[in-house]
């Protein structure tokens, strides 16, 4: 069985480490083997259905031999650096005992290696685990899986964080959470309530972090089904396929909560909690962001990175940033106005000039660089004549910019969408107007033909 308790394999996996060898403590001591496999025997917390997790080994320490029980051909559908999908083709391994957490509870599933392959993703089937490579492994085949330490005591910090948070907030004021997630940079909990104040929010995290400080441990009992203390844990049900014993995570003193997840075992391992703030959330909800452990250092070292940027940037202390960029905001919409309002200038002195082009009763074009929607549309306004077809776009003259027609209603309506497809580009109009975006202003002078051909049949006629 995928899942089934690991104590054994442990346990051999540090014999097979050989006499001499030592392993640092959650304490950060290095003790013998001997002293190692006592301390993992109490410390470790089982995850779902006999999957183990602890703060005994470093990141390149955590492993132990299994055997494979089978690989079939997967794909698996992820993110590329592009931000497009890909899909991926693969196997899924399943092992005899694995110690790679599968996705669960709001925690992201860990990462790893076999036999130094690379695991993609674990995703829990039933009783088993599906253990995603881009390389085959023979069933029956003995082998060595490595757990990626650093993003599993990530996940931990951060599941356990919730369970604190959670359990405080309904404590202090009633709060009750309904979900949350682990994301990549931070986690959120969605708290049953419309909003909370600022006093609440500090209050929730004053007292978290003074029960991380009282190093309040954290232990991981099994239950049965039929347990009367089953009715005393907190939880929001079980899995529909969920068999066997139940997993209960306990903070002393504070919270009990059926979970499958990986946590710390002590509250000291978190280290520190920061609470971000709170969002709206969906349907009367609130958003409770934070950052646990880690995450808060890198954080901290995110943020001291921007102030002395901006320090260097705006020529000024940290306390002083903020005046400093409401200062050049109100600058530099001061310079918007005036650029605007000789904009517009400049748009009337055009239209006028315009009027004395010797392409006046004919087809009327002008570009610049420089410009918007509204220079063009003044221009237009100034004109106001429909006996003259005016072309105008403003961008790159051989990139993407925006254009104008304006002219006889009836010949604008029919020249409009195909001076849009000339240019490859989109837009719509009406009362003897047409503008939009366009994408290959190269092609201006196509456009200008259109309208000549379309004006000089009329001229003949006339």
């Amino acid at each position: 069985m995928a899942f089934q308790c690991q104590r054994d394999s442990y346990a051999r996996e540090v014999r097979q480490a050989g006499g001499g060898t030592s392993c640092c403590g959650a304490d950060g001591a290095v003790r013998e083997e001997g002293a190692a496999w006592r301390e993992i025997r109490g410390g470790f917390s089982r995850v779902y259905g006999g999957l183990e997790s602890g703060l005994i080994f470093s990141s390149l320490s955590v492993q132990f031999t299994t055997t494979v029980v089978s690989c079939c051909p997967a794909e698996l559908q992820t993110e590329g650096s592009n931000g497009k999908k890909e899909v991926l083709s693969g196997f899924h391994v399943v092992l005899e005992d694995t110690l790679l957490f599968p996705e669960g509870g709001g925690q992201p599933d860990d990462r790893g290696t076999i036999n130094d392959i690379s695991v993609l993703r674990v995703t829990r089937r039933g009783a088993q685990a599906d253990h995603f490579t881009q390389t085959p492994l023979t069933p029956g085949t003995e082998v060595q899986v490595r757990v990626d330490w650093e993003r599993r005591f990530d996940h931990m910090q951060q599941h356990s964080g919730q369970h604190l948070i959670t359990a405080v907030a309904d404590h202090l004021f009633g709060v009750k959470t309904t979900s949350w997630e682990l994301g990549r940079l931070r986690s959120v909990i969605e708290l049953d309530r419309p909003s909370l104040t600022a006093e609440q929010v500090a209050a929730i995290e004053q007292s978290v972090n003074e029960k991380i400080r009282d190093r309040l441990p954290v232990n991981v009992r099994e239950l049965s089904l039929d347990d009367p203390e089953v009715e005393q844990v907190r939880g929001r049900g079980l899995p529909d396929d969920h068999a066997g014993p139940i997993r209960v995570v306990t903070i002393k003193s504070v919270d009990s909560n059926m979970c499958c997840g990986t946590h710390v075992s002590n509250l000291s391992d978190l280290q520190v909690i920061k609470i971000l703030g709170t969002e709206k959330g969906k349907k009367n909800k609130t958003n409770l962001i934070f950052l646990a452990g880690n995450r808060v250092l890198k954080w901290m070292e995110r943020s001291h990175g921007t102030e002395k940027a901006l320090t260097a940037l705006l020529k000024c202390g940290a306390e002083d940033h903020v005046e400093a960029v409401k200062k050049l905001q109100n600058s530099s919409k001061l310079l918007q106005k005036n650029n605007l309002n000789l904009l517009r200038d400049l748009a009337v002195h055009i239209a006028h000039s315009l009027r004395t082009s010797p392409d006046w009763g004919g087809v009327v074009t002008l570009h610049r660089k420089e410009g918007d929607s509204e220079f063009m549309n003044i221009i237009a306004n100034e004109i106001g004549s429909e006996e003259t077809f005016l072309f105008l776009t403003v961008g790159d003259e051989k990139g993407a910019g925006l254009f104008l027609l304006a002219g006889p209603a009836e010949a604008v309506d029919t020249l409009g969408p195909r001076v849009a497809e000339v240019l490859e580009g989109k837009g719509a109009g009406k009362k003897g107007r047409f503008q939009g975006k366009a994408t290959k202003m190269s092609r201006r002078a196509e456009v200008q033909a259109l309208l000549q051909d379309y004006i000089n049949p009329q001229n003949a006629e006339e």
